[in-house]
């Protein structure tokens, strides 16, 4: 009995002392945190100021629900990422965990390069918009997610500006050209429509906008993908009868930059502002704007964030953890903000949407408009700079329209023979 009692209590010993040395041994695999232990993630994403703010709200709420993870959320531009990441990864290091970035050519490319991590197990292609996976999908492979959605739907203006003077929306291109003459008469007006500017992308978008309408969603896809040229009669027509016109006769300003374009526009130097659906957030009052597509537009161009996690990352599991989060009730957290935002995920709840994005999507539902790719973010690479370039060029040199589409014909890189 003694010795069996001896036995056991000499088994209890070497069990408890394997299990203490095995404890000792185990280290947890990079970025798998143990109840007491806290990772950092560090997130890179475009938005500063007022966005910023709202997307820390995003990273806040995964924080409530994830107390062991911590962020530091780093502010970088897409043209910034595009000349940093390369270096990077050519070097097997990031800066950052988890990148966002609206260029998903760049992401592909990328990928191509075996710097992405793979997500095609993480994502369901059917719970997201029509298409917007497209840009992100290297030979059947999904490399990163989608965000949020911006629109950018049409003209906004100020409901109070337009109630003061009698204003109301155009429904026809006669009434458009009016409206533009009535605005230009009100004391105080510099320019019916005030132009934005920061690279070149919201001078760029007035013209995106201007190609759906008149030459139609079909040729503007055909457009993209290099189907149809930029001198081709069906675009040259619209710049020609319609953009120049407006441009040399000072319907449009002088392209300015563009948040402060906002500030101007609604102190009622401008009465009109074609803009994204973000700039619902960035006003004092979301309940006084509304806008207006050109009458006959039948396509609105819309886009999204791509959310990936480069190799390199140390914290892999955690980082694919928040991916599949961000990408799904995370998009919920932040179109319920003053973002200016709707989900791309497409079983978030629309009554969840900060109120003023549902008044937008509902117009946007009853208007009949289908959602476009941007142009110069599908198209990409160094063409992008060129037709911002070109777009900027238009509105300082109009006479030089023939040149401008010869240029973007010839570089573009889907266009074959240029």
């Amino acid at each position: 009995m003694e010795k069996r009692l001896l036995l056991i209590i000499i088994a209890v010993i070497i069990i408890i002392a394997i299990t203490a040395t095995l404890l000792l041994l185990y280290k947890p695999g990079p970025g798998v945190p143990t109840p007491t232990s806290t990772v950092k993630l560090r997130v890179i994403g475009p938005w500063a100021g007022k966005e910023a703010e709202y997307f820390m709200k995003v990273l806040n709420a995964y924080k409530k629900v994830n107390p062991s993870v911590e962020f530091e959320y780093i502010i970088m531009r897409a043209e910034d990422l595009a000349s940093v990441l390369p270096l990077n990864f050519e070097a097997k290091t990031t800066p950052a965990d988890v990148i966002i970035t609206p260029w998903g050519w760049f992401i592909a490319e990328m990928a191509k390069k075996g710097h992405v991590i793979e997500l095609t197990n993480y994502i369901n292609k059917d719970d997201y918009v029509a298409g917007i996976l497209d840009p992100v999908t290297v030979d059947g492979k999904i490399y990163a997610g989608p965000f949020t959605m911006w629109l950018k739907p049409g003209f906004w203006y100020r409901k109070s500006f337009f109630k003061a003077h009698g204003l109301s929306e155009p429904k026809t291109w006669d009434e458009f050209k009016a409206l533009l003459d009535n605005i230009k008469a009100i004391s105080g007006v510099k320019n019916p429509i005030v132009v934005g500017d920061s690279v070149g992308w919201p001078v760029d978008d007035v013209v995106e906008h201007f190609i759906i309408t008149f030459a139609g969603p079909r040729a503007y896809l055909d457009l993209i993908e290099g189907k149809v040229r930029f001198t081709d009669p069906q675009i040259k027509s619209v710049f020609e009868n319609y953009l120049v016109p407006l441009i040399k006769n000072r319907y449009f300003s002088e392209p300015i930059e563009w948040t402060t374009a906002i500030e101007l526009w609604w102190k009622g130097e401008y009465g009109l502002y074609f803009m994204g659906t973000w700039i619902a957030g960035m006003v004092p009052d979301a309940g006084d704007i509304a806008f207006f597509p050109l009458p006959g537009c039948k396509g609105v161009v819309g886009g999204t964030d791509y959310v990936f996690v480069p190799k390199y990352t140390p914290n892999k599991d955690v980082a694919l953890e928040f991916v599949k989060w961000l990408i799904t009730e995370g998009q919920v957290v932040h179109a319920s903000t003053p973002a200016g935002k709707i989900p791309t995920w497409v079983k978030a709840e629309p009554g969840r949407l900060w109120a003023p994005m549902q008044d937008v999507y509902k117009k946007v539902k009853d208007l009949g408009l289908s959602i476009l790719p941007d142009l110069d973010d599908t198209v990409g690479g160094d063409w992008q700079r060129l037709w911002w370039d070109q777009m900027k060029l238009l509105w300082a040199n109009p006479d030089k329209l023939d040149e401008i589409l010869n240029i973007l014909t010839t570089q573009h890189p889907r266009i074959k023979g240029g």
